[in-house]
């Protein structure tokens, strides 16, 4: 086995991340009961304090937990991938890379602390609805590092200097849209009833599809840009040029 086949099975399995997490963190949704549709901001105390009280609900948040790390993988072969497009000066590469590290923390935290929520039955029920809203907001509002990991992609891409066209220009245009459909999750803190509130169509569910088609879109595109690539790994800058005498 080459080192050169070593390094496309490495990013072809990184790719795999986008899938993964999608199979993880959903499945770990549906056996904590938020799908098709987690507590609301307007449901009575008493309901949330049953529903994050239950061990099932809390077996399945440690899962999702672990599923919302897998989108890791993924955003460094996506970066990887920049690196082709942008040669010797890879600004946007890094940058995808670092608004990556932070969306990862932000889907990480709130799933951690929702399962907090549920540790102490004696605890006061208001405080479990404080647990309950801070991490649902947290979640689902923080749009800024999502956007600009998008728009940062779609960059790249039509600014491709690779001379093979890393990814087709069609999922720069499919960036940009992402980024402009996670835009109205920020009214969740305007609305507790009704579609714009945290459980409402045009946050909860409108986010959560972007995101899963984003992170499986994502996958098939590194896996074809990794397929199609015959070396596997970043092209080397090219030498510069002695200065004539």
């Amino acid at each position: 086995m080459t080192a050169m086949t070593d390094v496309r099975r490495v990013q072809l399995l990184c790719a795999w991340g986008g899938p993964a997490t999608l199979v993880v963190a959903l499945g770990g949704w549906a056996l904590a009961g938020i799908l098709p549709l987690p507590p609301g901001p307007t449901d009575g105390l008493a309901e949330i304090v049953a529903f994050y009280g239950s061990p099932t609900t809390r077996a399945g948040l440690v899962v999702t937990s672990v599923g919302m790390c897998l989108p890791a993988p993924l955003l460094a072969a996506i970066s990887v991938q920049m690196l082709r497009m942008e040669g010797r000066v890879p600004i946007l590469s890094f940058l995808q890379l670092l608004l990556g590290a932070v969306t990862v923390v932000l889907l990480l935290v709130p799933m951690l602390l929702l399962g907090v929520a549920g540790l102490r039955a004696d605890r006061s029920p208001e405080l479990v609805q404080l647990l309950h809203d801070t991490a649902w907001l947290l979640f689902l509002t923080p749009v800024a590092p999502f956007a600009l990991q998008n728009i940062t992609i779609g960059l790249a891409v039509l600014g491709d200097r690779s001379g093979v066209q890393v990814f087709p220009r069609w999922s720069a245009y499919a960036n940009f849209w992402a980024a402009f459909l996670f835009c109205p999750a920020v009214l969740a803190y305007f609305f507790l009833r009704g579609p714009f509130a945290w459980n409402g169509v045009f946050v909860f569910w409108l986010g959560t599809v972007v995101y899963a088609a984003w992170l499986f879109g994502m996958f098939l595109l590194v896996r074809r840009a990794v397929l199609a690539d015959p070396a596997g790994v970043v092209a080397p800058a090219p030498a510069a040029t002695a200065p004539a005498s």
